[in-house]
């Protein structure tokens, strides 16, 4: 079938996804019409300020820079909501006898169609808008406008290409959660860049847009203010990359789509030698403490690196324990006691440890028949636990520490960070077995619906908690750098802090065990909603 004959059938499928979607529920319905109307108008603000941008002597180095994330963002988008387009999985058309060129133009076309490649085109109008001088520059842009949209729109369909026998997997779908890790950088590293732009101008974008513009997409945007300044052979020469990058991923979507059109889907299934190695591996359970206490810690463990939801928790706060106090030590405006936000991240992954099990919670509930049960069950996780946070909270202690060359402070802050990480496991031991509550394992929620306010009042409220308890250790650390002699004595603070947090901890676990064993059922009822 020619590509004149299947494409208008690949655009009227796109449409014809998109309708059926919105009629799935009023919910969705809405939703996308909601976030449809913010996409449109922030792309509208978003061309009046670039338009606005023109003459400014950094106006390049802005757009440079924007069209680099915006392909940026057009690469992991099928990596990380690779549901979000149905049309992305090529392989859904194996069954149908279509060559790969006709495909690939029908698909390319129908990609084309969406509120995604509408907010490019207008953010690639806008900087062209924004840098063009003169009829042969404005030409220029016309073919860059096209040759950036094709770019980003391939990108995302070769990368789509190449994994999606793995996006459409069950280890894939890690990827898909830890999109809110992405976030969460990136918002970090959007305000540390915000902070420095705001105190010294525009002109800090120069040196990574004077990289960035020999880089496709945004070369294309390069050569149009190339020609506006007479450069023409540095235009033609991005102009020409940015048509050779094109041409690159069109061969490499090609390759993949061909592969994925004829060859038999394996990437799911072990080999036998993988999975001889899988159920013969007893070297973590090796270095663990022998009997249920083991047991449980390698079983917490084994969830950090398999459940993509306790993956996804436990590197966003591992992230972001480190971003906060070392981006601000960067800025020269931290300071040590920051490094406590990453004892403060981490010790959140003791609350609700018992959703994190879900429905198969059951098989534990079927081990506890006593309050020392569910104490050595609370112990071994809370083991688990420090065995990461223990370490990691004393690296990003010292590493804050050496950045701002505040040595003295390093005991008081790494006491601080001990009491800190005591009593958050205390009260997370409590407040799993007071107010547990179910992590659905399907999509972006975290609270199954109408548990909402437990979650809030488990974690919330067990940060205040928290927080109360360490009020001593606050208190002694205030008064010590007030006080005349206080200096010589600060040191103390991190013994101080390691014994009072183990002792917080000690007698949380104890007031949480015989909940524990009493309230089984109900934990069980609780975790296993979602």
């Amino acid at each position: 079938m020619s590509a004149e004959a299947i494409t208008p059938v690949f655009v009227r499928l796109k449409l014809s996804l998109l309708r059926n979607g919105l009629r799935q529920s009023g919910g969705r319905k809405a939703a996308y019409i909601t976030s449809a109307v913010f996409a449109l108008l922030f792309a509208a603000l978003q061309l009046i300020g670039l338009i606005a941008l023109r003459g400014h002597a950094h106006a390049e180095s802005v757009v440079v820079l924007a069209v680099a994330v915006l392909g940026l963002g057009w690469a992991v988008m099928p990596l990380f909501f690779p549901s979000g387009d149905e049309t992305l999985d090529p392989t859904r058309l194996v069954m149908l006898p279509l060559r790969p060129r006709p495909l690939m133009r029908a698909l390319l076309t129908s990609s084309l169609v969406g509120i995604g490649p509408l907010f490019t085109l207008c953010l690639l109008v806008g900087s062209v808008i924004a840098v063009a001088r003169g009829g042969a520059a404005f030409a220029v842009g016309a073919v860059a406008v096209v040759l950036a949209l094709l770019v980003c729109v391939v990108l995302a369909r070769a990368v789509a290409a190449a994994n999606v026998r793995l996006l459409t997997s069950r280890k894939g779908r890690d990827l898909a959660v830890l999109s809110g890790l992405v976030i969460a950088i990136g918002a970090q590293i959007v305000n540390f860049g915000a902070q420095r732009i705001g105190a010294s101008g525009l002109g800090e974008l120069d040196p990574a847009a004077g990289v960035l513009q020999w880089v496709p997409p945004a070369s294309a945007i390069g050569a149009v203010h190339a020609v506006g300044e007479g450069l023409y052979g540095v235009a033609l020469a991005q102009l020409a990359l940015s048509a050779g990058a094109l041409v690159a991923l069109l061969a490499m979507w090609s390759r993949h789509l061909t592969r994925l059109m004829t060859s038999p889907d394996g990437s799911t299934l072990p080999s036998a030698e993988s999975a001889a190695r899988e159920r013969s591996s007893t070297g973590l359970g090796r270095l663990l403490p022998p009997g249920r206490t083991g047991t449980v810690m390698e079983r917490s463990l084994r969830y950090v690196w398999r459940d993509p939801k306790t993956k996804t928790a436990w590197v966003t706060s591992l992230a972001i324990g480190l971003i906060v106090p070392v981006f601000n030590a960067w800025q020269g405006t931290g300071s040590v006691y920051f490094a406590c936000f990453a004892a403060g991240m981490l010790g959140i992954q003791m609350y609700n440890q018992f959703g994190q099990d879900t429905s198969a919670f059951w098989m534990v509930a079927m081990t506890i028949s006593s309050t020392h049960d569910a104490y050595v069950e609370l112990r071994a996780r809370a083991y688990a636990l420090l065995l990461i946070t223990l370490p990691y909270a004393a690296l990003v202690t010292v590493l804050t520490t050496a950045m701002l060359g505040d040595w003295q402070r390093l005991p008081e802050a790494l006491g601080l960070s001990f009491a800190l990480l005591g009593a958050m496991l205390a009260t997370g031991a409590w407040t799993s077995a007071r107010f547990p509550y179910s992590i659905p394992q399907e999509g972006y929620k975290n609270v199954a619906p109408g548990q909402t306010g437990l979650a809030w009042i488990s974690i919330f409220g067990g940060m205040m908690a928290a927080a109360l308890l360490c009020a001593p250790v606050i208190a002694l650390t205030i008064w010590l750098n007030v006080s005349a002699d206080g200096d010589d004595w600060t040191w103390l603070l991190l013994p101080v802090g390691t014994a009072y947090g183990a002792a917080l901890a000690a007698a949380g676990l104890k007031l949480a065990a015989p909940r524990t064993a009493r309230r089984l059922p109900e934990i069980l009822a609780a975790v296993s909603k979602g």
